[in-house]
């Protein structure tokens, strides 16, 4: 399995097995990373398992290579851009998503249980390549389905809710109807608003925004979220729209600004209720919304406010286009008017902004 890596990533595996030949045979690849080889992704991090050393002397010889340890409690330390970890189980001891008890293991089957998914529960030693599949990973691959591994674990971590629509968003899988059925007895309470939305943000991302609002919808997430519910089939359609022709640099946006218009919400509104950065509260602030492909004039109207290029009704099939033919894709629309003949005419303060708006939009209007 190892050769199927990247070079780079193949030169990267070979120093940490350098590095712990002399102490085990047993360090796994895990997560992720085994996930995306499978499936033909990109690789962007390396996560390594390491059995049969303990935690004292994990802890040395980490220190000796100068590893940074992200997660002491949990024997969890970054080598360059590798994580590596000791194996361990999980047990619920309270209230809240990081409220769990942790206990080394010594068993790969035991430790891959903890896992959410089967998808993400595979792991290939570093040392002969071996795949471990304890749970049928290969197998909901090949059935693009999310399944969760063990029904009670799963239930003690909320996040997994959150984290199965996203990957469904992400690769388009389906998730399997226990696992849905299992989700929908899960609050979400427990979670705060910060994981909420770093969650929500790589469905925000994702290439079938659609499948994540189906979820999101089956599983009444907008009402416990966003205290709102949604249409259903108008809003996916919309979506499934903005995937044929959307722009990167918006794309992170574009969720929130269509299910909640669309549901006669406002979306800098939801942002808020997610905590979510600035940037987005920034950008949904004075954002028109339309389902309608726009007029020229109502797309120059826009264009008083932003360039087409910024606003996030762009990804409508042609308007790139037709804003580029007038002229506003990448700059304000004018219409010739210079603000400072305005200020020369006497007005003054918040004034000058209304003059010169009034001024611009008789030229669209006539």
């Amino acid at each position: 399995m190892l050769h199927k890596f990247p070079q780079d990533l193949q030169n990267k595996i070979a120093t940490i097995v350098n590095l712990l030949s002399n102490y085990t045979n047993r360090a796994y690849l895990v997560g992720g990373c085994v996930r995306d080889i499978l499936l033909g992704n990109e690789i962007k991090d390396l996560d390594i398992e390491v059995y049969d050393i303990a935690p004292l002397k994990f802890d040395e010889i980490m220190q000796k290579n100068r590893a940074l340890g992200v997660g002491k409690s949990f024997f969890v330390y970054k080598l360059d851009d590798i994580d590596l970890s000791l194996p361990r189980v999980e047990k619920k001891v309270g209230e809240g998503h990081k409220a769990f008890e942790v206990k080394i293991a010594n068993d790969e089957k035991e430790a891959s249980k903890r896992r959410d998914f089967s998808m993400n529960a595979m792991m290939i030693n570093i040392f002969d390549g071996k795949l471990l599949d304890f749970w049928k990973g290969q197998e909901s691959l090949e059935k693009k389905q999310i399944k969760l591994i063990d029904e009670q674990s799963f239930k003690e971590d909320s996040l997994r809710v959150l984290r199965a629509i996203q990957f469904s968003a992400r690769f388009g899988f389906a998730i399997e109807d226990k696992t849905l059925c299992v989700m929908k007895q899960i609050d979400l309470q427990d979670l705060s608003k910060t994981r909420i939305f770093w969650e929500l943000e790589k469905l925000f991302y994702a290439k079938f925004l659609e499948l994540g609002f189906l979820y999101m919808y089956k599983l009444h997430l907008f009402e416990k979220i966003f205290t709102c519910k949604v249409n259903k089939l108008e809003i996916q359609s919309e979506l499934e729209e903005v995937v044929k022709y959307s722009t990167s640099e918006l794309r992170k946006f574009y969720f929130l600004y269509i299910v909640a218009n669309m549901s006669g919400q406002n979306p800098y509104k939801w942002a808020k209720k997610i905590e979510a950065p600035n940037e987005y509260l920034r950008t949904y602030k004075y954002q028109p919304f339309t389902c309608k492909v726009t007029s020229d004039a109502e797309l120059m109207m826009i264009a008083i406010d932003m360039p087409i290029k910024k606003w996030l009704g762009n990804y409508k099939q042609g308007v790139k286009e037709q804003a580029k033919r007038l002229g506003i894709w990448d700059e304000d629309y004018t219409g010739g008017i210079n603000i400072q003949d305005v200020i020369k005419d006497g007005f003054e303060k918040e004034n000058i902004k209304k003059e010169y708006r009034k001024r611009v939009e008789k030229t669209i209007n006539g």
